[in-house]
């Protein structure tokens, strides 16, 4: 394997994770209702859960878009025809290859470009891919996409694919924002491809997030242990419920950490102590599920046409392309 062919570019500042979470949770827990951004539960063990939680039963978001990625990647490669793939919050790029195998059949493709807060997901990746695919250069970017939006020489035109639904842990604000922010950073010629999760029954909705054997329970409570041990923070995970909810005014599944009795957690770092009433929540993360017509609307706002529209069978998840004004 040709190494040259892989480089990594390492945009975060080297107190990036200290300095964010001192912040997000100094910010999440001093306001009402408490929060924390999601982000946080993926250490080590928060994403080998995550990564079960992807095959369980209940869990169809995962399964739904490899499924449009599996018929469509073709039709995607042709309508596109990128020179390179951007993928935001790509972790192990394992869908990815659904696309990358499209597009190198369709011989446009010449640069691999994904970028992630993790630099050992996307060294581990980016290496595999470099193993796999001998004739494609990857440019990985270890960076914040949230904050810094990292496209610079790619090759066009580009793809830039943000998958898994990511983006319904964005309120309606945000996503408004992030969509000007990535049209902004587009040109012409380039398209996004969007994954979305889709309104649907409620029940369906609350197990993909309740699941029966109890693995997102301990997704969810992972971030207290992140909490214990990054800020030496003393919560009692166990003193904590997992909870899903459906949001029916926002369209959206909350998840929810709900202290069981009266509690008190001391967070050392940061020099706070956190006063938790019985039944009190502690929201975690917000997965927004979304609907075409108004989907079509926030991009159009956010400056996006929608070209193409695809969903699984059952329709429960969509895959979009969409291009810049």
């Amino acid at each position: 394997m040709n190494e040259s062919r892989l480089t990594l570019d390492d945009r975060l500042p080297a107190d990036y994770f200290s300095s964010t979470l001192r912040a997000d949770v100094l910010r999440g827990l001093t306001t009402t209702p408490r929060t924390l951004p999601p982000k946080w539960f993926y250490d080590k063990r928060g994403s080998d859960l995550f990564e079960q939680i992807t095959r369980l039963p209940e869990y169809y978001p995962t399964r739904a878009e490899q499924e449009i990625l599996t018929r469509r990647a073709p039709e995607i490669a042709t309508l596109t025809r990128a020179a390179t793939l951007i993928e935001l919050g790509s972790g192990s790029s394992r869908k990815t290859r659904l696309l990358l195998d499209a597009l190198t059949a369709g011989g446009t493709l010449r640069r691999y470009a994904p970028l992630d807060v993790s630099a050992s997901a996307l060294a581990e990746a980016g290496r595999a891919i470099c193993r796999d695919y001998p004739d494609l250069e990857v440019a990985a970017t270890v960076a914040d996409f949230e904050t810094d939006l990292a496209l610079s020489d790619e090759p066009g035109p580009r793809l830039l694919a943000f998958l898994g639904s990511t983006i319904g842990n964005f309120d309606a604000d945000q996503r408004i924002a992030f969509y000007r922010t990535l049209s902004r950073a587009l040109s012409g010629d380039d398209m996004l491809l969007l994954g979305a999760d889709l309104v649907k029954d409620r029940d369906v909705l609350v197990r993909a997030y309740d699941d029966a054997a109890g693995v997102t329970a301990e997704f969810n409570k992972n971030v207290l242990h992140v909490l214990n041990r990054e800020l030496g923070a003393d919560f009692d995970p166990d003193a904590f419920d997992h909870v899903a909810v459906w949001n029916a005014d926002f369209e959206r599944v909350e998840m929810r950490l709900r202290a069981r009795a009266a509690q008190t957690a001391k967070i050392r770092d940061l020099d706070l102590t956190v006063d938790f009433a019985p039944g009190e929540d502690l929201r975690t993360e917000i997965s927004c599920k979304f609907r075409r017509e108004t989907l079509t609307a926030e991009l159009r706002e956010g400056g996006f046409t929608l070209r193409h529209w695809w969903t699984d069978p059952a329709t429960r998840f969509a895959l979009l392309l969409a291009v810049p004004n």
